[in-house]
């Protein structure tokens, strides 16, 4: 495997590579534009904006986008995240120039017919309707929302049905404008990829766009807090969150496998204890996320309205208990989870362009996979069972419960629970 790395004048980047073997590859183009990068009148619009660009370009129809990479058996998609946007395609070997093409087509030339801006309003209106009516999903809005109470990186990616309504083409303009500067632009591709080729077809393409200063985003602060939304459902849907170390901190490696020991899988302290010896609960588990400056290790938990109070208790028991005697056996079938997860995820072309794009947009570089294993096996069981002591000392906690609330725990008594 041969990584490469580019960039042209502008600030515009590529980074590549090549898996030899494969006959396929995946190209896109991440965007350092997100929900955190709004203003909170502009909430929800970089996800709109990533709906309308396959609405039609100035020389493709929405039809004509899907045809060019389907026509050829490639796949295309978009997503957008609280601090990217990414425009991606999997596509055979000889079609890496269409693919490049297309997308760079959707990112730079959307036309943002009103005709069109009204159907794709509509879609996603429905989008965060079914996200209302699926609680599993919307607790996690409202737990980021309490984690960081009236910050952008607090709100939801959809944004609320209000501002969705609102939105005009000039907004998405403006947003364009101010975000998708080349320097925030990483060209990434994986598998069978050439290159040379695409620095060249890049330059061509991205190469006449004007250098700008990036935009500055607000800085994150976990404040904490609680909310409780009462709905008659078959379930209380219960999610916890402390502060976790941002991307560039040492101790990201140190959360992610605390996470992975504590509740990230069937061998974990939380689905041992919670669900198999007590039978409170048929999903549970924690995990680890990070941003640019902040990050957050959250549990979440799906259970009964009888039973949720004592699903708390033993969940800040459990971690107080981590704390004290997290054993090397778990901490090294947590690092092997860990290696495995991320090694054979690798093998796939798409979630490697992803990694070079997140890596290149985080470090400015790429890090070898030897070093990233080093980080990993560095991390020692006193190393996870201090992490575990903090948070158990950690008084500054966010939570969202939704369902039946009535002997739902406040945040307080989780607190002292950890604090006895």
């Amino acid at each position: 495997m041969t990584l490469q790395t580019h960039t042209l004048p502008n600030g515009f980047r590529i980074v590549t590579e090549r898996m030899e073997g494969l006959k396929s590859a995946s190209i896109g183009v991440w965007v350092n534009a997100g929900g955190r990068h709004e203003r909170v009148e502009q909430n929800g619009i970089a996800h709109f904006l990533e709906h309308m660009a396959f609405k039609g370009t100035q020389k493709r129809t929405a039809l004509q986008i899907a045809e060019a990479i389907e026509d050829v058996g490639g796949y295309i998609n978009a997503y957008t995240s609280r601090e990217m946007t990414a425009y991606y395609a999997r596509v055979l070997e000889q079609d890496v120039p269409l693919a490049l093409d297309v997308i760079s087509d959707i990112v730079l030339n959307p036309i943002f017919e009103e005709r069109e801006i009204e159907v794709e309003r509509g879609v996603i209106l429905q989008e965060i309707g079914q996200t209302l009516d699926t609680p599993d999903d919307v607790v996690f809005d409202w737990l980021q929302e309490e984690a960081y109470p009236d910050q952008p990186i607090g709100r939801s990616i959809l944004g609320p049905s209000e501002r969705v309504k609102s939105f005009s083409r000039d907004d998405l303009k403006t947003f364009v404008s101010e975000h998708y500067a080349p320097g925030q632009m990483i060209l990434s591709a994986a598998g069978a990829v050439d290159h040379d080729a695409l620095v060249k077809a890049a330059e061509a393409i991205f190469g006449h766009l004007e250098a700008r200063t990036a935009s500055v985003i607000a800085p994150a602060a976990f404040r904490g807090g609680s909310r409780l939304e009462n709905k008659s459902l078959e379930q209380v849907h219960f999610t916890l969150a402390f502060e976790g170390p941002n991307y560039r901190d040492p101790l990201i490696y140190t959360s992610q496998i605390f996470s992975t020991a504590f509740g990230g899988g069937m061998s974990s302290r939380l689905f041992q204890e919670v669900r198999e010896k007590r039978g409170l609960c048929y999903t549970i588990f924690s995990q680890a996320g990070a941003y640019a400056d902040t990050g957050l290790t959250t549990l979440y938990a799906g259970t009964s309205a009888e039973q949720v109070a004592e699903l708390g208790q033993i969940t800040m028991e459990e971690l107080k208990r981590a704390a004290d005697d997290m054993s090397a056996a778990e901490v090294a079938r947590a690092r092997a989870q860990m290696k495995a997860g991320m090694l054979m995820g690798l093998e796939s072309p798409s979630n490697r362009a992803e990694r070079l794009a997140r890596m290149t947009a985080i470090w400015g570089r790429v890090p070898a996979l030897d070093e990233v294993i080093q980080s990993i096996d560095s991390v020692t069981t006193g190393d996870i069972r201090e992490f575990a002591g903090r948070m158990a000392s950690e008084q500054r906690m966010a939570m969202a419960i939704y369902g039946p609330t009535d002997h739902a725990p406040t945040l307080e008594a989780l607190q002292e629970r950890l604090a006895a």
